[in-house]
């Protein structure tokens, strides 16, 4: 099915994304071991470190979601010798797979992950409602990536001494 001189680019991004994973479940634990609501955005102003911690969740959530879909999905589609399509194709193609657990949750995700990085803290109500949101959507980003993983190695794992690891879904 792949050409194993050319496994190395999907190899890469596994890994890149298992480690934007890792990353993303970190801070997402940190970030949401308090409630977050208009009051704790409206807060933020006098606390440095959580505004950071915020800015890394936003900027680890954008990160993940961006390069599964944008990078890591069409380059599966092309190991499967399949021509990749435009985002929604490509998105539709995995959640026909069983890859994808649903492709409105994923469009909703950009939406968010979209309004997050270009609306930043506006209306703390409305970016309180956002985060939690895009905490709950977290499982989504963390198990396509492991389906992708999982499909791919059973495929494409004889052609390389590595594979990158699955991640825990705890947030």
């Amino acid at each position: 099915m792949s050409d194993p001189v050319n496994l190395g680019r999907l190899l890469f991004l596994m890994e890149t994304v298992e480690r934007q994973g890792r990353h993303l479940l970190t801070t997402t634990r940190r970030l949401f071991s308090q409630p977050i609501d208009p009051g704790w955005v409206e807060a933020l102003g006098e606390k440095p470190e959580l505004a950071e911690r915020l800015d890394a969740f936003v900027a680890r959530f954008a990160r993940m979601q961006d390069t599964i879909g944008d990078r890591l999905i069409p380059e599966l589609r092309r190991h499967l010798l399949e021509t990749p399509g435009a985002a929604l194709d490509n998105l539709n193609r995995m959640e026909k797979l069983g890859l994808l657990s649903s492709v409105v949750d994923w469009v909703e995700a950009r939406n968010l992950r979209n309004r997050l990085v270009h609306e930043y803290m506006r209306d703390p109500e409305e970016f309180a409602c956002a985060l939690q949101r895009a905490h709950a959507l977290v499982p989504l980003l963390i198990g396509t990536y492991n389906a992708l993983n999982a499909y791919a190695k059973a495929r494409f794992a004889s052609q390389s001494s590595r594979w990158p690891a699955g991640l825990g879904a705890g947030t």
